[in-house]
């Protein structure tokens, strides 16, 4: 049993995924990991792997204002399986190391900032056509 994070004293029962969400999740992620070979194969380097960050991050925006009007296995399904096989923390971090120096920095905060502003622009411009 886990406990609350903002109230420590507070438990919290964790439900085991099913096995609909599990194969959701695979599927998803087989999907992603196809797109973002995909995307690197056109765009390669770094600068592929920039994109592939922020336009994960502008759709996950949009999947979050959807996840309410959405099935139930729509968030393990495209949040966890395919957003999470598409983009890749791991090999930004590569990138950035193999880059070194200035480059380097601007890299790190070049994804940083354009990853959260199409995150937060994406949900803002969902919200928008919804009404």
């Amino acid at each position: 049993m886990h406990t609350d994070p903002v109230d420590p004293d507070v438990p919290v029962r964790r439900r085991e995924p099913g096995p609909a969400v599990l194969g959701a999740i695979a599927l998803g992620g087989g999907l992603g990991g196809l797109a973002r070979y995909g995307v690197s194969s056109v765009v390669a380097g770094p600068w592929g792997l920039l994109l592939i960050n922020v336009l994960g991050c502008a759709l996950i925006g949009v999947l979050m204002v959807l996840v309410p009007r959405l099935h139930p296995l729509a968030r393990p399904f495209f949040g966890v399986g395919v957003l999470g096989g598409f983009t890749t923390f791991s090999a930004y971090a590569l990138d950035i190391v193999h880059l070194g120096g200035l480059m380097a920095f601007g890299y790190l905060f070049a994804t940083l900032f354009l990853a959260l502003g199409a995150t937060f622009s994406a949900m803002a411009l969902t919200k928008k056509v919804l009404g």
